[in-house]
This record gives structure tokens, sequence and C-alpha cells, in this order.
């Protein structure tokens, strides 16, 4: 069980105090790190649904997290702890529908409600330290791989490209695609590591640079377009990215844009990797095509730094994710294995089941 804090520790992007959920507030970053103390679900919802907390395994963390929210404000007012946790866990639902992660955590506390509300309330804190654990045997894992078994004969070291934000600040500590890059990096694999800007928010520039900076990991940036010439140039020698959902044949839902990578890394013959926690996957979608695109706001893509960057009357979709098909990922690194998707090791059902 995590042991309440009374401030955020700077290298946790989420945690819990034993009152209220504390978390890094990642719209002011790279600027500015303020650390939000939430106080009510309807708050945390808030931070969820505008990105201040995000990120797979982030998602799955503040849904447990808003349910010990919920049931300590509760025992508070005197209402039923159960009751209220439930009305949270229907709110939390609606904010990021993509995200399975969200899901995981919110039915892992629900479950643990039949021991009683402080036995959820452990259960929610334990995600904390659960996800820490999970991020670093990723980590390990898919930089094992990659150095056992993917390193061609004479490279030294590799240029790895990533997409979106999938490190520490998308989860607790560590991340999971930036976890595995971090994991090359101390075994003096990685030249490089080219971060894609990420439109229409911009967490590749704004939070992934931002880590990779802090880490010392050599970083570019790039323009999300000019990331398949790179790859075809022959300028990447590798593929890493998180993911908010696998289905159970292996399908990928990933922040849009993901699946242009994959398709220029198929062309070029280079090494396209997932890093998600077993907690992405998800048994009860057979496929991609049954994976709910969340679509997010238009003024997202029609304006820029709160400026209009195009003509009025002018519209705009903005679909927050794309999926991946299994046939384009050479493998998917979790915490307990390696599945090789792209040879053909379907379907994707979880490793064990949950405890």
């Amino acid at each position: 069980m995590t042991t309440p804090r009374s401030s955020l520790a700077r290298s946790r992007t989420i945690d819990w105090d034993g009152a209220d959920i504390l978390a890094l507030d990642q719209t002011l970053l790279p600027h500015e790190e303020k650390v939000l103390r939430l106080h009510e679900v309807d708050a945390l919802a808030e931070a969820i649904r505008s990105l201040r907390i995000r990120g797979a395994m982030g998602l799955g963390v503040a849904g447990g997290l808003g349910l010990a929210l919920a049931i300590r404000r509760a025992q508070e007012a005197g209402r039923d702890p159960v009751d209220a946790a439930g009305e949270a866990a229907v709110v939390l639902a609606a904010t990021r529908p993509t995200a399975a992660n969200l899901f995981w955590g919110i039915e892992h506390v629900q479950n643990a409600l039949a021991g009683g509300p402080e036995a959820a309330v452990a259960a929610a804190a334990a995600l904390v330290d659960r996800d820490i654990a999970a991020n670093r045997a990723i980590a390990e894992a898919g930089a094992a791989f990659v150095s056992d078994e993917l390193l061609r004969d004479g490279v030294e070291q590799l240029v790895v490209m990533t997409h979106c934000n999938a490190g520490a600040l998308a989860g607790v500590e560590v991340g999971t695609a930036l976890g595995v890059v971090g994991a090359l990096h101390e075994r003096g694999l990685v030249r490089e590591a080219i971060a894609c800007e990420t439109r229409p928010l911009l967490q590749g520039a704004r939070l992934t640079a931002w880590e990779l900076a802090r880490l010392h990991i050599p970083c570019s940036l790039v323009v999300d377009s000019a990331a398949a010439g790179l790859i075809a140039r022959g300028e990447v020698g590798l593929i890493v990215v998180g993911a908010d959902r696998i289905a159970a044949n292996g399908d990928v839902a990933n922040k849009v844009g993901t699946l242009s990578h994959a398709l220029a890394a198929q062309h070029a013959g280079v090494p396209f990797i997932v890093a998600a926690p077993e907690a992405t996957i998800d048994p009860e979608c057979p496929s991609g095509d049954q994976i709910p695109i969340e679509e997010r706001s238009e003024e997202e893509v029609l304006s820029f730094g709160g400026i209009r960057v195009a003509a009025e009357g002018v519209h705009a979709r903005n679909p927050a994710f794309d999926v991946t098909p299994a046939s384009l990922v050479t493998a998917i690194v979790t915490e307990r294995r390696l599945i090789m998707t792209g040879a053909g090791e379907l379907p994707v059902q979880p490793a064990v089941a949950e405890a």
C-alpha cells in the first residue's frame, strides 16, 4: 500500500495522500510544474477531460483513486460510501471512452468494495505502487528484447522514434514506451530519440521532449508528417509507442498518427514495438473495429494557442486515436510477457486472471 504523502514527490505524476488526489497539471508543462489537489470527483473528472491528467496508465490509477475520493467524501458527509463509489464510477467512465485502463482501474476498486469501503480505498491506493512496478518490468523487458533479439549485427546504437507521450507523465513514475527508451539509454544503446510533436495538442513536443531532456537522452522533435519520410530513408532504427487499448486480436489503439508510423515502419522493415501493461488488453473487444474512438472538440484543431487559424465556417474532425492492426506490430511488451503479434501469436488474452 502506498504511504500517504503530504505533497507530490517530484518523480510522481499522480499520488494519493489518504484524503485527496495529488496530480501534476500536464496542460501547463513544460513551462510550469503545478500540483493539483483534487478533493472532489467532479474536479477529477474535469482534470481528466481537459487532459490535466492523461496517459493510459495514469488514467487507470486516476479511475481507481477517484472511487477512493468518493468514498472519503461520502464518509465525511455521512452518506453511503458504496452508493457514492457507484456514482463516481459512472461519472469517471464517461470522461475518456477509448482508454481501457480507466475502466480497469474503476472496476478493480469496485470489486474491492465487497470487502468494505476501507478495503476499496486500500485497493485504490495500491494502484500507485502497482503501476510503478509494472512499468519498470515493461521497461526492462522491452530493452532486453531489443538488445537481445532486434539489434542488428554491427549496430551499436539506435535512433528510436516515439509518438505522443508514454513516459512517467502517462503513468506514475516510469512510463511504458519511454521506460523502454530510458532502459535502452542506460545500456548505452540510444544515439538519439525522435519525438513526434503529436498534433493537435502537442503531447510529444510539450511532454515527451521535456521528459527526454530530463533523462539526458539526446532528443530531436519532428512534426508528425515528417516521420514517415525519416523512417523510409533509413534514419530510424526502432519505433516504440504506448497504447490506450489493445483488442483481443492484438489490434492497438494509440494516439492518432500512430498508424501512419506503423505503415512506414512495415515499408522500411523497421521494428514497431508497443509497450503497455496487461490492463490495457481488453479481452472483451474482439478487434480494433470494436474499439470506441474518442472524438474531441473541433476547437483543438481549428485554433492554436487560443487563436483561430482556420477560416470561419470551416469545421474539423478530431479523432483522438487511431487503430494499428496487429499485423503491423512487431511485438507487444507487457509486464508479464512478450507477444509476437506480427508473427501470428493471437489471440491476445490476459496472461493470468487478475487477483
